[in-house]
């Protein structure tokens, strides 16, 4: 076996042993279930009772359709009014809507004994809303079939372009699924870069603050180092990012009686190959690119309590690259969208949300990620080149002090 793969085989079996990363692994397991049964969670720790309303109607119109009770509030018609107050003390009801009409239109009182939460207020406002028109409707004489053609009122909309080489345009449920595709893509980047960063220049740094570098350096070349730690740490991730996904497909598939599954299916439908092609590509390569920018850094520091310091920027540009994401989520067509879907640092958390929430034409991706590799090939010998001769070289100050010191000794 060669020296290389001695190494690698090395690096990976001692992080994916290590406690660090099974804690991280199983917080992020943990994280998972948490979102997916976040509903039962819910109900855990709270009342699984249903919230009752009691309505009292001095309207003389029936408006019994626009409260329609659910597992969480319960409207009710038939209570006595002279009662209603002692009810409401006894909490029998947690509140009374008392309906009227004041200037032709519906008028509410809203009777509680303790001011109410935040969702239940709402929930009451949202459901008079809808009374008002049935109220209206009922003012105006309207027979059954009028007042459903008057509440069906959804139109038909179908979406032409007039440009006829461009036929692909997406659907709303194509891009509205796009979008949380691109969502969880663009976190598990960010937290995959900021870990593994970490991970890659710390573990360098800390070979070389306790001169272990020096020794190992002897028998291998620091080309083989450098190419060992990026492949050992890369497997490292991908090997969690396997477990995650496997986890995931387990709670989906088959808790619950896989009631899960085909929900999931659904939004898997509103997706294409491509696209999901996409994503792996810009989050394998976005950690490759950031790889690289950490063992360079790791070879920078004298020692492991620098690498902090070290990692700054890289941490930086990473957290512009999430935020855009996030100024993305309400309009993902923007000129700051546009611009950062092809700058390397960025694209990977960017592209993929303009490629599945916006209508773009196929040659936009193909060039956002034939940059972002080109720029890890570029880096990827530049960062050999210099991380040969700034693995054994110890100076102290800021990266660009460091890298003044690499040239000005090895050169």
């Amino acid at each position: 076996m060669s020296k290389y793969m001695l190494l690698v085989k090395q690096l990976y079996n001692q992080k994916v042993k290590a406690k660090s990363f099974i804690l991280m692994t199983a917080v992020y397991l943990i994280v998972i279930a948490g979102v997916m049964f976040w509903s039962d969670i819910k109900a855990l720790f709270s009342d699984n009772e249903a919230d009752q309303i009691v309505i009292v109607n001095e309207t003389g119109i029936d408006l019994t359709n626009a409260f329609i009770s659910t597992e969480d509030t319960e409207w009710i018609f038939d209570a006595d009014p002279s009662k209603i107050e002692d009810e409401l003390k006894d909490n029998t009801y947690i509140a009374a809507v008392t309906l009227s009409e004041e200037d032709g239109k519906l008028a509410a009182k809203v009777t509680s004994v303790e001011p109410l939460k935040l969702t239940v207020q709402s929930h009451i406002e949202n459901t008079l809303m809808s009374a008002g028109q049935f109220y209206a409707m009922g003012k105006i004489n309207l027979t059954p079939e009028q007042t459903a053609t008057l509440l069906d009122f959804a139109p038909t909309i179908e979406s032409v372009t007039l440009n006829e080489q461009d036929t692909s345009g997406k659907t709303t449920a194509e891009k509205e699924a796009g979008m949380w595709a691109s969502y969880i893509s663009g976190f598990l980047i960010y937290f995959f870069v900021i870990t593994y960063l970490s991970m890659i220049t710390t573990d360098i740094a800390s070979e070389k603050g306790s001169r272990a570098l020096e020794m190992l350096l002897v028998s291998i070349r620091p080309e083989t180092h450098f190419k060992a730690k990026i492949t050992g740490v890369l497997l490292v991730a991908l090997t969690q990012l396997g477990v995650m996904v496997g986890f995931l497909f387990i709670l989906v598939r088959f808790v619950k009686g896989g009631e899960m599954w085909d929900s999931f299916v659904d939004i898997v439908n509103e997706l294409n190959i491509s696209y999901i092609v996409y994503i792996v590509a810009f989050l394998i390569a976005t950690i490759i690119l950031f790889l690289i920018i950490g063992a360079l850094f790791g070879s920078l520091v004298s020692k492991v309590e620098e690498a902090g310091q070290v990692m700054m920027p890289a941490i930086l540009l990473t957290l512009v690259g999430f935020y855009i994401m996030l100024s993305g989520l309400s309009n993902p067509d923007t000129l700051l969208i546009k611009i950062s879907s092809y700058i390397p640092f960025t694209s990977g958390m960017v592209m993929p949300m303009r490629i599945g929430a916006t209508d773009i034409s196929a040659f936009e991706p193909l060039l956002s990620l034939g940059v972002l590799v080109l720029t890890i090939v570029f880096l990827y010998f530049f960062t050999m080149s210099l991380y040969k001769r700034s693995v054994l070289t110890y100076s102290t100050g800021g990266v660009i002090h460091k890298l003044k010191s690499v040239f000005k000794y090895t050169t």
